[in-house]
C-alpha cells in the first residue's frame, strides 16, 4: 500500500477523532439476530456525542483544513440536523466561529441541540422552507464573508471521516472475521462511499446493501440511469436521508454498484421500526 493510500488516511482520521470520543461499540443484537435467523450486529453511532456519525466527517474536514494552514476565521454549514450538530460540536472543539443555516421548518429540538453543542462559537440562521433554500443562502453568505463552507457529504475529507466507521467495524469484528453483509443508510452518500471504499482498501470482501427511503431514492435512480439524477420531489420524513441528488464525489465511488443493491424502505415501515427499537431495545433511532 502506498503511503498515501485511502486506508492509511482513514486510519489517521480514526486515530485523530479519538480526541473527541472513544470508538462506538459494535454489538451483536440478540433480538434482531433471533428475528432474522442471522448474527446481526449494530454499529452504535447513536452513541457518539451528537448521536450520529456526522461528527466524524465534520471533524476530519476541520482537522485537514487547519493542518493545511487554512486561516479562515469563519466556517459555514447548511443542515437540517445531524450535520449541523456535528459541525457545531467541532467548531467549539477547535474554538472556531461557525454559522449554521437551517430551514425554518427544522424541529426546535434540533435547533436547541445545535446551539448547545456550539455554545458561544456558533450562530444559527433560519432561512427558507426547504434545505435547498438554506443551502443557497449558506453558499451566498460564504462567498460574501470569505468564509469556509463545510459540506455535509460531497467532499473527500468528509467521506474519509465517515469511513472511520468502517475502519472500526473491521477492527471490532469477532475473531477478525469479515461481515457477510453490511447494510448502509444512504442520503447524500458520504457514509456509504466511505465504508465501501474502506473495506475495498483493506482488501476485505463483503456484500453491501444500501438502504434509501422510498420517498428519496436518489442513489437507486442514479445507478439505474448510470449518472446522477436529481429527483423532482422528495418525502422529507427521513430528514437525514431526504436528499434529492446523491453527492458528486460519493457517486463517483458508488457508481459501479447495481441499482439492485439498493433497497427502498417505505416511510411507514421506518416509523414502525423506530418505535419497535425504542420499545424493545431502548435504542433511539
Amino acid at each position: 500500500m502506498g503511503m498515501n493510500s485511502f486506508a492509511e488516511r482513514v486510519s489517521d482520521a480514526a486515530m485523530a477523532v479519538r480526541q473527541l470520543f472513544p470508538e462506538t461499540p459494535l454489538q451483536q443484537n440478540d433480538y434482531l439476530s433471533k428475528k432474522f435467523g442471522a448474527h446481526v450486529f449494530l454499529k452504535r453511532e447513536d452513541l457518539t456525542p451528537v448521536r450520529s456519525y456526522k461528527i466524524r466527517g465534520a471533524f476530519n474536514f476541520f482537522r485537514k483544513a487547519l493542518a493545511a494552514g487554512n486561516r479562515a476565521e469563519l466556517f459555514v454549514c447548511a443542515s437540517a440536523g445531524n450535520h449541523a450538530q456535528g459541525f457545531a460540536y467541532v467548531c467549539r472543539h477547535f474554538g472556531k466561529r461557525g454559522v449554521v443555516f437551517m430551514p425554518m421548518t427544522t424541529p426546535q429540538q434540533k435547533i436547541d441541540k445545535t446551539r448547545l453543542f456550539g455554545g458561544e462559537f456558533v450562530e444559527i440562521r433560519l432561512v427558507g422552507d426547504f434545505f435547498d433554500d438554506s443551502y443557497r443562502a449558506a453558499f451566498e453568505f460564504t462567498e460574501e464573508a470569505g468564509a469556509h463552507m463545510v459540506p455535509p457529504f460531497d467532499h473527500k475529507d468528509i467521506i474519509e471521516g465517515q469511513a472511520t466507521v468502517g475502519w472500526e467495524i473491521a477492527a471490532q469484528m469477532p475473531g477478525g472475521r469479515t461481515p457477510d453483509l453490511i447494510a448502509l443508510p444512504v442520503g447524500g452518500g458520504g457514509l456509504a462511499a466511505g465504508i465501501t471504499h474502506c473495506f475495498e482498501a483493506l482488501g476485505q470482501e463483503t456484500r453491501f446493501l444500501f438502504c434509501e427511503p422510498e420517498g428519496a431514492p436518489s442513489l437507486k435512480e442514479s445507478l439505474a440511469a448510470g449518472k446522477r439524477v436529481k429527483l423532482a420531489k422528495v418525502d422529507n420524513f427521513v430528514d437525514g436521508a431526504a436528499v434529492a441528488e446523491i453527492g458528486r464525489e460519493p457517486f463517483r465511488l458508488l457508481k459501479d454498484f447495481t441499482a439492485d443493491s439498493v433497497r427502498l424502505i417505505p416511510e411507514n415501515r421506518l416509523c414502525a421500526t423506530m418505535i419497535e427499537m425504542l420499545n424493545v431495545e431502548g435504542v433511539v433511532l
